[in-house]
């Protein structure tokens, strides 16, 4: 079995129904977090966008996130230096389309940290 790959594993559209960003925990220092990890197992780079789905509000559109070949990301939501500078609302439910012009592979992944014992939450959102 060769150690290089120049598979294609994956899918250019997913979508995380349940995505959502929690905030600090009670008189806590620890902050939730959730991220979209994304594989890219194929020869070519990349180029992510993300539309952030909501009830009552527009949707906030995040384009051009590169992800170089023969890698992995964990997209911080939580962190809007990953996201090109936008900042994702703390306790609103929401979704995630996610596109990008190579097939991927995506999880989803929530720390909650609102109870004393916090949850990790993580999944395989829908691929098309």
């Amino acid at each position: 079995m060769s150690n290089t790959s120049t598979s294609s594993a994956g899918k250019t559209r997913w979508y995380i129904a349940d995505a959502y960003l929690p905030s600090c925990g009670r008189g806590e220092t620890w902050e939730g977090h959730e991220s979209v990890c994304v594989l890219n197992v194929g020869a070519a780079d990349a180029t992510l966008d993300f539309i952030l789905y909501f009830d009552g509000r527009e949707p906030i559109e995040i384009k051009g996130l590169k992800l170089p070949a023969r890698s992995n990301r964990h997209i911080g939501m939580h962190k809007p230096e990953m996201l090109g500078g936008v900042e994702v609302p703390r306790d609103v439910p929401y979704g995630i389309e996610v596109a990008s012009d190579q097939p991927v592979i995506v999880q989803y992944s929530r720390l909650d940290v609102t109870q004393p014992n916090f949850t990790l939450m993580t999944t395989i959102p829908y691929a098309e």
